[in-house]
């Protein structure tokens, strides 16, 4: 058995002296036809369809890259803002903390300060208050005086039997004594005894 297959050689099987062509292979006329259907084919596909395709490819390409550098960029802008963020937190909590040391300051000035009016408003109170216990004293001397010295006159009266209801000497006598005791020299003369 010999098999023989060439470009433009059918392949022949010869059995017992007789020469058959192969089922299998095609005839010269369809391979040619076959080969140039497959030429235009191929030269239709690379001309026509591969360019459609490279182009999708070249674009679904550049939106992923695209998409991709979007995404860095966002990423990007994203960090900025955070930064931006956290330096405008920072600054906001050294912005508290100052007005809240202003406030402490504010505050400490405004006690000091109230404290000072208290003090001053006690000291008025305590200065009009001495003065007015000062009066009041006054006047209760005064009113002791005379109520002391109309109970002397009266008291006199009494025992001398006359009438010491005269009002200049009664005052000078009355006055006369209470210094007397203001002063420590008056002493009580013993009660009996004639001097």
């Amino acid at each position: 058995m010999q098999l023989f297959a060439g470009a433009t050689h059918v392949a022949v099987l010869v059995t017992s002296g007789q020469a058959t062509q192969l089922p299998v292979l095609p005839q010269t006329g369809e391979l040619i036809f076959g080969i140039i259907a497959i030429a235009i084919l191929y030269v239709i596909v690379q001309k026509k369809v591969v360019p459609n395709l490279e182009k999708a490819y070249a674009d679904r390409t550049a939106a992923i890259e695209g998409g991709m550098h979007k995404a860095e960029q966002a990423q990007q802008e994203a960090q900025g803002a955070l930064e931006q963020y956290k330096a405008q937190l920072a600054e906001a909590r050294l912005e508290a903390s100052r007005i809240r040391a202003e406030a402490q300051e504010q505050g400490a000035a405004i006690i000091a300060d109230l404290r000072g009016h208290a003090q001053v408003e006690a000291n008025r109170i305590a200065e009009a208050a001495h003065k007015q216990i000062e009066a009041e004293r006054q006047q209760a001397v005064v009113s002791l005086r005379a109520e002391v010295g109309r109970l002397s006159t009266e008291l006199a009266s009494r025992i001398v039997g006359e009438s010491l209801h005269d009002e200049a000497r009664q005052s000078g006598i009355v006055d006369r004594f209470l210094a007397e005791l203001e002063r420590g020299d008056a002493r009580p003369e013993p009660v009996g005894q004639d001097a």
